[in-house]
């Protein structure tokens, strides 16, 4: 019976659990570092297989490390048990997904909505998490440490990570030139580090979120006003911005795309930019980069909390302004301007238990249109193209690609099955524009219309492992930058506001990207700010 209990709950001192619970997280947790590193020495040729065991010693000593410093008789258990729960679900999205668990990351995930967030919940996941997760953390409770009286408990640990450093250092000594040469060249490989860089990257999103600035929002564009022109057209200017959710420009017919995911437009008058990036890998950062005026090399989040942005300078001009959302929030960016929420209704046809197509962006907007008393811009947020559920984003009339993968865990559907299921999901926002092309076109008698489109970042689907989007912007692959961008005139705003539409198609192929909305909206309708940019304005130097 007393051998039983042994092997229920086996005796083993604090050096002996700190090990085997570092070498579970090397070996378990830290697949996705492990093969970038290996693959990077691979392809590099600096080292070989000695240099591969050095890094895999180096990992293990370095987790070996730091718990040492958590070995408290009442606090390890319970820290070592969150580490290896958090490290489980990150292992989980890493090796998946491809995903890296920065700052970014971190923000999107707290500013995603609860539909958006159980589209993550899988079985996998949850085998995942119960296997290399719960199942540790079990095992480390069932141990009964053994640890010395406090005083001598205090020296072994101190002479622990003492030896501990001497030997990390010694292994990163005998191998420095080649840690060097590839930390210098690859340094994104230590956000992959798990878990140590996202409890970094947790640990500075805790510390802004509970230690806010104090933030005095600046105002800008407090001189914008229309030209004297705007009262010479005789009737008043509708401009829709449409933003895009996930769309990526490789996957649109417009831009060379083998498939034909954009029947409809292609049948419209439609300037289409072809060589447009985003200013950010995910919602919570492109969004409000897109809207402010910034550009992308100077935005901040920070930034973007303290200042006014495009729909102020706007509303400041007297344009009324309207932000419809079928998406998890505009991110800060509509706060102060009407805002319609539009996912959560119930409308037949257009909604069902889970959410609304995009079409609910269109209901009701004719009588909203008719109460501006002034020029108006209405931005449409779209559900697009969001992953992983690509199934979920379009009705079943657009079930064109088949057979579709039907399943959150996406990597694990045949890759066919993957980009099926995601041209659908542009083959439907190809249709959304155009009806809301329609819906300006039935408005012509009594307003100039226009639509400019940009998606706010694109999406991984499954090329070299990676899938969904969120990587950090320089090493992001172009799958995720690289958008769709496409504008839409009414002949009589061409002509009113002076835009010489030949001339943008001429120029459509040079390089554009998010920096240039704020600007191309205020040229577009006139109006003159200290803010405005002429050389970020794309209508500039296409103006009769």
């Amino acid at each position: 019976m007393s051998a039983y209990a042994h092997w229920l709950s086996p005796k083993l001192r604090l050096s002996t659990v700190i090990f085997l619970t570092a070498l579970f997280l090397t070996v378990f947790d830290n697949q996705a570092f492990l093969t970038a590193v290996f693959k990077v020495v691979d392809s590099s040729g600096l080292a070989g297989t000695d240099f591969k065991i050095a890094v895999f010693i180096a990992l293990f000593i370095l987790f070996s490390l730091l718990l040492s410093f958590f070995a408290g008789k009442y606090v390890f258990k319970p820290i070592v048990t969150v580490i290896l729960l958090l490290a489980s679900v990150i292992s989980f999205f890493m090796d998946s997904y491809g995903v890296i668990v920065d700052v970014s990351m971190i923000q999107n995930i707290v500013e995603t909505d609860t539909r958006e967030a159980a589209e993550l919940l899988s079985v996998s996941l949850l085998r995942h998490v119960a296997l290399v997760g719960v199942l540790p953390a079990l095992c480390l409770y069932r141990i009964d440490i053994q640890y010395h009286s406090f005083f001598k408990e205090l020296g072994v640990r101190l002479t622990m990570i003492v030896l501990i450093s001497m030997v990390l250092s010694g292994v990163v000594f005998q191998h420095y030139k080649n840690f060097s040469l590839i930390d210098r060249n690859n340094r994104a490989l230590r956000y992959l580090i798990n878990p140590n860089y996202p409890i970094y990257a947790l640990g500075k999103y805790v510390n802004r979120a509970l230690n806010p600035e104090i933030i005095t929002l600046m105002p800008i564009g407090k001189d914008a006003q229309q030209l004297s022109t705007w009262k010479t057209r005789g009737k008043k200017a509708i401009v829709v911005i449409v933003v895009g959710e996930t769309a990526r420009a490789q996957n649109f017919s417009l831009n060379g795309y083998e498939r034909d995911t954009n029947p409809l437009l292609s049948k419209q008058n439609i300037i289409n930019f072809p060589d447009t990036h985003s200013c950010g890998t995910a919602t919570a950062e492109s969004v409000p980069c897109m809207f402010s005026d910034f550009g992308r090399s100077d935005y901040t989040d920070s930034k973007a909390k303290r200042y006014e942005n495009l729909l102020d300078v706007l509303s400041h001009a007297g344009i009324n302004i309207l932000w419809r959302d079928n998406n998890s929030g505009c991110k800060g960016v509509c706060e102060r301007v009407p805002t319609d929420s539009m996912e959560k209704l119930t409308i037949a046809d257009v909604c069902n238990d889970k959410e609304c197509f995009d079409d609910v962006l269109l209901q009701g907007l004719q009588e909203k249109i008719d109460r501006f008393n002034n020029d108006g811009v209405i931005v449409l947020h779209q559900k697009g193209s969001h992953g992983p559920a690509y199934y979920l984003r379009y009705p079943e009339a657009f079930k064109k690609f088949t057979p579709e993968c039907t399943l959150n865990q996406v990597q694990d559907c045949p890759r066919e099955q993957i980009i099926n299921a995601y041209d659908n999901t542009i083959l439907y926002t190809d249709y959304f524009l155009n009806q809301v092309i329609g819906f300006l076109q039935k408005n012509a008698a009594h307003y100039d219309t226009a639509l400019l489109y940009m998606s706010d970042h694109g999406e991984s689907l499954g090329e070299n492992g990676i899938y969904l989007h969120g990587l950090p912007y320089k090493i992001a692959p172009d799958e995720q930058i690289h958008i769709p961008f496409m504008l839409w005139l009414s002949p009589e705003f061409a002509d009113h506001f002076n835009v010489d539409t030949a001339c943008l198609k001429e120029h459509r192929t040079e390089a554009y990207s998010h920096d240039n909305l704020f600007h191309s909206v205020l040229g577009m309708l006139d109006i003159q700010t200290g803010e405005y940019d002429a050389e970020l304005d794309i209508f500039n130097r296409c103006r009769h």
